[in-house]
């Protein structure tokens, strides 16, 4: 199957149309924290340029739910990404409205992830937090069971994204400052060698 390709942190018009244009399936919003961080209120601005069927993911770290909820909503969002210490009972319950992506540190016990209620895990470095741009030993995670679909982030770029993909076999790849020309300013030519990257790796 084709690995799916989510850019995450845009924050700019250029950015996402650029996005859409290298045949992105996801497009992620960060209302978390860094430098890649924007308001709900831009996010629904910009999500209003992503076209069907590229998805629209809103990232969020501890959240209050109703927050989550009301930013949802205003950005018609397709997913919800969690990245801190939610609680399963709190994925549940977003789940009944959005599929939830959530965020696991590469090294996390597996059963650990299979235990937690989400539609897709996201393993990110060991170091935490997403936008790093620090990689890690992608083979650890080939054959392992993690009960859901596989989307690997941390560290990769259109040099190392191909490499990752064969050792991991994840169903999908997310990428933020490998795409970069400066923090939370996306680099048009660096997403498309990267789209052409993960195509190539099959």
């Amino acid at each position: 199957m084709r690995t799916r390709i989510k850019f995450c942190g845009l924050a700019r018009e250029a950015d996402v149309l650029a996005a859409v244009a290298c045949g992105a399936d996801a497009i992620g919003f960060n209302l978390a924290r860094g430098p890649r961080r924007i308001p709900a209120d831009r996010a629904a601005e910009l999500a209003r340029l992503v076209p069907p069927p590229v998805s629209v993911v809103l990232l969020f770290m501890d959240a209050d739910p109703a927050d989550i909820t009301a930013a949802g909503e205003a950005c018609r969002a397709s997913a919800i990404q969690l990245h801190g210490q939610e609680s399963a009972d709190l994925a549940d319950s977003i789940a009944t409205r959005w599929p939830v992506i959530k965020a696991f540190a590469a090294g996390t016990t597996p059963s650990v992830i299979r235990a937690y209620p989400c539609a897709v895990a996201l393993v990110d470095a060991p170091s935490g937090g997403g936008g790093t741009g620090h990689g890690w030993d992608y083979a650890a995670l080939a054959g392992t069971d993690l009960g859901h679909p596989l989307m690997l982030a941390g560290g990769l770029t259109p040099s190392t994204v191909a490499d990752a993909i064969r050792a991991a076999r994840p169903w999908a790849v997310d990428v933020s400052s490998g795409i970069e020309s400066s923090p939370g300013i996306k680099d048009p030519g660096k997403m498309a060698a990267f789209a052409a990257a993960v195509g190539a790796a099959g």
